[in-house]
């Protein structure tokens, strides 16, 4: 199988390089898979797992959002905050949750709601890699 080259970057630097057969991530539309020969493409990412395979062997990424690009010969996501899904900390991420809930429903006059929104979900799109991985893992 024909390979391309992948790197996921973050603001605090790189986090992956390398070649891979597949690449698949959460777009805004809907989640998509890059391949070699994928066409040109654009578009931002939702928070949630990007998953890259090489040689049959999948490894999980988790992703607060940004942007993906498909050129012919490499893949480029650049996004605010990438980590390896084993670096998660679960027991975080449902605490994050569960005070974004509780910030929404106590809706007091200094709530900021669109950042409480944003708050909940990327907690739970860490949440979701999480449960993807113990689920692959089984």
């Amino acid at each position: 199988m024909a390979t391309i080259q992948c790197d996921i970057v973050s603001a605090e630097g790189s986090i992956f390089s390398g070649e891979v057969d597949m690449l698949i991530a959460t777009g805004e539309f809907g989640e998509l898979g890059v391949n070699s020969g994928h066409s040109a493409l654009l578009t931002g990412l939702k928070p949630g797992p990007v998953r890259v395979v090489t040689n049959d062997v999948e490894e999980v990424f988790y992703v607060s959002g940004g942007f993906l690009e498909v050129q012919p010969s490499v893949v480029t996501i650049l996004a605010d905050t990438a980590l390896r899904a084993a670096d998660l900390d679960e027991a975080a991420a449902v605490e994050a949750q569960e005070q974004a809930e509780q910030a929404i429903s106590n809706q007091s006059g200094e709530l900021d709601y669109s950042r409480a929104a944003a708050q909940l979900a990327a907690a739970a799109a860490q949440l979701r890699t999480i449960q993807q991985i113990k689920k692959k893992l089984g």
